[in-house]
C-alpha cells in the first residue's frame, strides 16, 4: 500500500502530508507526495509560489516544494510532473489525478476545504481525485492533530515549530 498526497505547499497540503505520515507510521506504509507544476505564472501566483511581479522559475518552485516535502516527511518520496504547456485548470486537476493513480494508492490524503460540498468548482483537484473509486480518500479540512489514540501526532508540526 502507498499513501499518496497531492501536494502544492499550502497549509492543508502540509497538514495532509503530516497526517499521511502519522497514519503510515502506525500502519507501516509508504508515503508519496505528488505535484504538478505548470509553466503558468498566474497559476504560480494563485498557489502562492511567487508574488506579483516576481519572476517565475519553475525549477526553483519544484525544488522549494521538494524541500518542503522532505522537511515535513523525510521518509516520503516526491514525484513531480512539470507541464510545459498552459492547460486550463481542469486539465491540471486531471494531470494530478493521473499522477496519483500512477502510484496505485490505497489511500489518498487530500487537503481540501471544498470536497464534499454540494457545489464544488469543476476545476477543483479534490473533485477529480476524490471521485476515483479505486482508492479511499482521507479529506483533511482542519490543520489540527488527529484524535485517534493509536496515531502519534507530530507535535513539532502542530505546535507551529515545523520547518
Amino acid at each position: 500500500m502507498t499513501f499518496v498526497v497531492p501536494f502544492d505547499g499550502s497549509k492543508l497540503a502540509d497538514t495532509s502530508l503530516v497526517r499521511a505520515v502519522e497514519f503510515a507510521t502506525a500502519l507501516e506504509e509508504d508515503v508519496t507526495a505528488v505535484t504538478v507544476v505548470p509553466e503558468r505564472k498566474r497559476y504560480a501566483r494563485e498557489k502562492g509560489w511567487i508574488e506579483e511581479g516576481e519572476p517565475y522559475d519553475v525549477e526553483e518552485v519544484i525544488e522549494t516544494l521538494r524541500t518542503r516535502v522532505n522537511s515535513l516527511a523525510p521518509t516520503a518520496t516526491f514525484d513531480c510532473e512539470r507541464i510545459r504547456e498552459f492547460p486550463p485548470e481542469a486539465q491540471i486537476a486531471e494531470r494530478i489525478e493521473r499522477l496519483v493513480r500512477d502510484h496505485d494508492p490505497s489511500v489518498v490524503f487530500l487537503g481540501s476545504e471544498n470536497v464534499g460540498r454540494v457545489v464544488t468548482p469543476l476545476t477543483s483537484v479534490g473533485v477529480h481525485v476524490a471521485g476515483d473509486r479505486s482508492y479511499d480518500v482521507y479529506v483533511v479540512r482542519q490543520p489540527h492533530p488527529v484524535a485517534i489514540d493509536a496515531i502519534e501526532p507530530h507535535a513539532d508540526f502542530y505546535s507551529g515549530e515545523a520547518p
